[in-house]
């Protein structure tokens, strides 16, 4: 089988080179396995031109080995499935993790305490040589769409990792102006302070998945997910306003970082089928809380702090509960917090008037809804035969 491997040399903390040089090559030298083409990225979107390019080469079925952050393979993902290949031959990806948070490999293998770090970045290499698990990878396609008389084409992204608006799009957006001063995860939490007062007003559908019929919410009581209230066999679709303060779904993935578990019962209580594990905050749930006015929002600030930091609590911040007072606790049969759907996709329709609340983020990947337009995620199942698969 044709062997391919890709490194960025500049991402995260630029240890890509000498990682591949100094145990990923002469590991597979070890094992007998021959790479046919080793190139390192030179620009953003290079990668899936130099697998475009090797792609049409060969044939049949080809290895990937990827060393990189989520960003790489994203802009691979994107770059063929926008190309002239048709049909995309089987790709089977190793993953080297190489970047700042590394979703999908800390997803599929969850840090352990005192793990060497070289042999924790090698394991979907040594998978990959044991010829052992492999996974479908899941893809959120998001479309922008502008207002009908605009007469735009909409404009559509694949995502592997998450798809977001509110808070975690401000965060990826204000941080890239931070990457080359801080290079890891530390300016994210900048662009954080930076934003968490910040409200987004849009109106939002959640869409239902194939299977069920119908929207799940997850109830901390029974610690379960259960049918949403407002989502039945004649009309699954549930409608939800807004403000947000924060809102995001993920697939393949239960964390954005080693300990961030945003959306944790990904891997607590997987499904058979494809989902997008979709979690917000709205302020005005809190009971002490309204009206949108910059007294409230200073307000809720704290408490939004307070709820993103039980995230690294193993998730925990997915059974916090309102207070009759607007305390946030852990016990009572308050309004939940965070509100934790699963669900086929959703539909994000910003306020006009709220520039913060056009931004997007795929992957990192910073798009913005034109006005009067709209963004829809819907989750795409892998099927038999898919076409992208990784060494799990």
């Amino acid at each position: 089988m044709p062997l391919i491997a890709i490194y960025n040399p500049v991402c995260g903390d630029r240890s890509a080179k000498d990682l591949f040089d100094t145990h990923v090559v002469p590991l597979l030298d070890q094992h007998n396995k021959s790479i046919d083409t080793l190139v390192a990225t030179e620009h953003v979107g290079h990668a899936g031109e130099l697998l475009f390019n090797f792609i049409s080469t060969v044939r049949g079925e080809i290895t990937v080995i990827l060393g990189s952050g989520d960003g790489t393979l994203h802009d691979i993902i994107n770059y063929l499935s926008s190309s002239a290949i048709t049909p995309i031959p089987r790709l089977n990806f190793v993953l080297v993790p190489c970047g700042t948070a590394n979703a999908l490999y800390v997803s599929l293998f969850p840090p352990a305490a005192e793990q060497d770090s070289i042999a924790y970045k090698l394991q979907s290499l040594q998978s990959y040589i044991n010829s052992s698990h492999m996974i479908p990878l899941t893809f959120a396609i998001a479309t922008l769409s502008s207002p009908p008389q605009e007469k735009k084409c909409p404009c559509v992204v694949v995502s592997f990792v998450v798809v977001s608006t509110a808070l975690h799009a401000s965060i990826l957006h204000d941080s890239e102006a931070l990457r080359e001063d801080m290079p890891g995860i530390e300016r994210f939490k900048v662009a954080a302070q930076r934003n968490m007062t910040t409200w987004y007003n849009s109106y939002v559908k959640l869409l239902p998945t194939p299977g069920p019929g119908r929207i799940q919410i997850y109830d901390p009581t029974t610690k379960t997910f259960v049918d949403h209230p407002e989502s039945d066999e004649v009309d699954p679709i549930v409608h939800v306003d807004g403000p947000f303060a924060y809102f995001l779904s993920t697939i393949n993935v239960d964390r954005l970082e080693s300990a961030f578990r945003i959306t944790p019962l990904a891997r607590s209580i997987p499904t058979a089928e494809a989902t997008c594990e979709l979690v917000f905050v709205r302020p005005l749930r809190d009971p002490s809380i309204s009206v949108d006015s910059t007294e409230s929002r200073t307000i809720f600030m704290s408490k939004l702090w307070a709820v993103m930091s039980t995230v690294y609590q193993d998730g925990a911040h997915i059974d916090l509960r309102y207070s009759s007072e607007g305390k946030i606790t852990s016990s009572g049969d308050g309004p939940v917090v965070v509100e934790y759907i699963r669900c086929g996709g959703w539909e994000w329709s910003p306020d006009d008037s709220d520039d913060n609340a056009h931004l997007l983020c795929s992957d990192g990947a910073i798009s913005r809804i034109d006005k009067g337009g709209r963004a829809v995620c819907s989750v795409a199942a892998p099927h038999v035969g898919a076409e992208f698969t990784l060494y799990a």
